[in-house]
């Protein structure tokens, strides 16, 4: 778990702790998530919602010494969102621009966990995705979405392609 941005060796000691290392009782990460209080309640009655905001503590420290702390994920997203060049670092930068930092640093705490769970799970290592992966994921929406910025700002644009120009 240590090869995960963002978590030493007592990180991944505090997170196996709390999680344990058996995920036959977590039938997806999204249960491991949830468990983890790292979701938004989703609270709505008769047409009022109530509030979405995260849970404030695991499950397990409830009752404990330290009321109303984070799961050590959230603190290990702080220092994965600033690892240069990584994945969890372009998630936290793209959702810190729309959202807002704290949720951003609950969507990389998410993937934190997501990934520990695939990993305990299939026994596999961590493989980041790179920081350019939202760029390749969707790039002929990106392109769009620049050109009508442009125009709305009163430029005209006209495109071509790289291959063409060369």
């Amino acid at each position: 778990m240590t090869t995960i941005p963002g978590i030493n060796e007592l990180s991944a000691c505090v997170i196996l702790a709390e999680i344990g290392c058996d995920m036959g009782r977590f039938p997806t990460a999204g249960h491991l998530i949830s468990w983890a209080g790292l979701c938004p309640k989703n609270d709505g009655s008769a047409g009022k919602w109530r509030s979405t905001r995260m849970r404030k503590s695991l499950p397990s420290r409830r009752r404990g010494e330290r009321r109303g702390s984070r799961p050590p994920s959230s603190k290990c997203a702080w220092a994965a969102a600033c690892k240069k060049a990584s994945y969890l670092q372009a998630q936290f930068h793209r959702l810190r621009a729309r959202r807002g930092a704290k949720k951003g640093i609950g969507a990389v705490a998410a993937s934190i966990l997501t990934a520990a769970y695939h990993m305990l799970k299939n026994g596999t290592l961590y493989q980041d995705l790179g920081p350019d992966h939202f760029d390749k994921r969707a790039q002929a929406k990106q392109v769009h979405r620049l050109i009508d910025r442009l125009r709305n700002l009163g430029v005209a644009v006209q495109i071509t392609p790289v291959e063409a120009a060369a």
